[in-house]
């Protein structure tokens, strides 16, 4: 099947909208805690890598999953800057150096991981679609348990 240029296009900036989308709502939500679990950063490290899976998995193409990828990081790099109050999202701490850093090994996962579907597949030599090929001049010899006088067992009949 051939995908038009234009539908190719499309779907990349679709995927670049639904990453960004996730990577605000991951890095706003990252520096969630409860008590010493990181749930923010959990959450959200699950959520941005689901939809990766996810676009990749659906659409078999490494652009789009370049592009969410890609929306993911230009969204957590736009608004992790200082705002224009003097706010701060993602702070000079561990969970905001371990959220950068996750996200952006999370894109390269996914971009990076192999196409399973594409591999070739590999047949014993020999043997065709129906199994192998027997001479039709051999005797069938057939090794099958008999019950006591002969008689065939529950499973040849």
């Amino acid at each position: 099947m051939h995908i038009s240029w234009i539908s190719r296009v499309l779907s990349w900036v679709a995927a670049a909208l639904v990453g960004g989308v996730f990577g605000i709502a991951g890095t706003i939500g990252h520096s969630l805690m409860w008590g010493p679990i990181p749930v923010g950063l959990a959450v959200g490290t699950i959520a941005c890598g689901a939809i990766l899976v996810a676009i990749r998995g659906l659409t078999h193409d490494r652009g789009a999953t370049l592009a969410a990828g890609l929306g993911m990081l230009g969204m957590l790099v736009l608004i992790s800057g200082v705002g224009p109050g003097g706010s701060v999202v993602v702070e000079d701490t561990l969970a905001g150096q371990v959220w950068t850093y996750l996200v952006a090994g999370l894109v390269l996962v996914a971009v990076a991981w192999p196409s399973f579907s594409r591999l070739p597949v590999r047949t014993q030599a020999g043997r065709g679609a129906a199994g192998p090929v027997a001479d039709p001049a051999a005797p069938l010899i057939t090794d099958v348990p008999r019950a006591a006088g002969g008689e065939p067992t529950a499973r040849e009949s």
